[in-house]
């Protein structure tokens, strides 16, 4: 195991063969990799572990530099794992590069069928029998889809679990993803019109470039295209704290000045690119929509459900709000179709997702009746604004999950974890502790 030295934090590396289909442990295996993180002085110590789930899908667990962000507070009182849950970072990852060795895209499908939370919860026990003790029991905190993890923790494995910690991640325990995307948009729209309101200028901004790629699509220096539907796609930034300045500095560095005619810049198109590519998370892409998929909600699976519910909010038909005078909305936590054809880290999925999409009978990945009963106390931080995950649905969710306390605060967006400085970690310690 290697050992590495930082700031404030030890790092050791470790490694955990675990089997790809749990149903089948004899079968195929897989590597998982996680990092864990102990204060200077404390590796000796005996510590209670705090395993860390990341949102995503798709996503890999954070890359500490030194003791940042909420670190320093969880390393008050733990043992932190930072997890690259399976599929992301150095976690058997799963891409347009990799994929290609499970055979033609059905095989990949069927692959990455495997890659949910129920699986993802499967190889937390590997991992906590073989590094914490089969009788001892840890605590997890799970940010956005992590906190979906962790309520599928508590459905299927709560006897591995000291205690739950959730920021900005309660599912609708009974929600499809058509369910999740008719409630998505019109928050979504709300987000669009407090950005407007804070820069007003961007409205005829936005209007020309939207009118520009209209015409003729851009090429981005990465080999995708950005159409009017993927620039819209931006609006993925306006759910976190800082992220309607960001949208608006990159907006108003759009067009190359002095010129004839409008010319979107070198600098605009390269950072497009950054925030567009799916190069770094191509399952948050792959996977996104099959997080919502429940045979007993929906046995039809979830087949594009963003894209169908799209259709019922004309408002966000970027051409449409040229014709009038109206803002062209930016959108969301959607995934299209037609992101497998721009992205050349997506396009050599396009198959395999539209799989994914059509499947069927996708097993349950909350059993409401074990959360009536549960027993593991859990602190949830709900954000009363979040654009990523609806109040609401957490909010009838909390309602029904036995020893669950919830702190709803506007203060924080979705990123509230990452930016508060180790507030919001702080207090939800402090409410399963009862101290508050």
């Amino acid at each position: 195991m290697a050992v590495h030295r930082q700031p404030g934090t030890v790092l050791t590396d470790h490694t955990f063969t675990v089997p790809l289909d749990h149903g089948a442990p004899d079968g195929e295996q897989i590597e998982i990799y996680a990092r864990e993180v102990v204060a200077p002085g404390r590796e000796h110590d005996r510590l209670p572990w705090l395993l860390y789930l990341q949102g995503g899908p798709g996503g890999r667990s954070p890359r500490p530099l030194g003791a940042d962000g909420w670190l320093p507070r969880a390393l008050q009182d733990y043992r932190v794992l930072l997890l690259d849950q399976r599929g992301t970072g150095r976690s058997s990852p799963a891409s347009r590069q990799t994929l290609p060795a499970r055979g033609d895209a059905a095989a990949q499908a069927d692959y990455l069928a495997h890659f949910r939370a129920d699986s993802i919860v499967r190889d937390c026990e590997v991992i906590r029998r073989g590094l914490v003790g089969e009788d001892e029991r840890w605590s997890v905190l799970g940010q956005s889809f992590g906190g979906f993890c962790a309520i599928t923790y508590l459905s299927f494995a709560a006897e591995g679990l000291r205690e739950v910690l959730i920021t900005g991640g309660l599912p609708g325990l009974r929600s499809s993803a058509d369910d999740v995307y008719r409630a998505a948009y019109p928050r979504i729209e709300h987000k669009n019109l407090a950005h407007y309101e804070r820069y007003p200028d961007d409205i005829q901004v936005v209007r020309e470039i939207v009118r520009l790629l209209d015409g003729s699509e851009a090429a981005l220096p990465g080999g995708g295209r950005l159409t009017p539907e993927a620039f819209q796609s931006l609006g993925l930034m306006l759910g976190s704290g800082n992220g309607s300045h960001t949208l608006h500095y990159l907006i108003e560095d759009a067009f190359v000045p002095g010129q004839s005619r409008p010319v979107l810049s070198d600098s605009f198109l390269s950072e497009v690119q950054g925030h567009l590519s799916f190069a770094g998370n191509p399952l948050y892409a792959v996977l996104h929509e099959a997080t919502y998929g429940q045979r007993s909600v929906s046995p039809d699976g979830t087949g594009w459900a963003a894209e169908r519910v799209r259709g019922s909010f004309p408002q966000f038909e970027a051409r449409g709000r040229l014709a009038g005078e109206e803002p062209v909305l930016f959108t969301g936590e959607t995934i299209h179709p037609w992101m497998f054809t721009t992205d050349p880290a997506l396009s050599p999925l396009r198959e395999t997702a539209e799989l994914l999409a059509r499947r069927e009978q996708w097993p349950d990945l909350y059993d409401p009746a074990q959360l009536a009963r549960n027993e593991v106390p859990v602190a949830a931080a709900i954000y009363h604004d979040d654009m990523y995950v609806d109040t609401a649905d957490s909010l009838a969710t909390a309602r029904t999950v036995r020893n669950l306390r919830t702190w709803v605060t506007d203060e924080y967006e979705h990123d509230g974890l990452r930016v508060s400085g180790g507030q919001v970690l702080d207090r939800l310690v402090r409410m399963v502790r009862g101290e508050i």
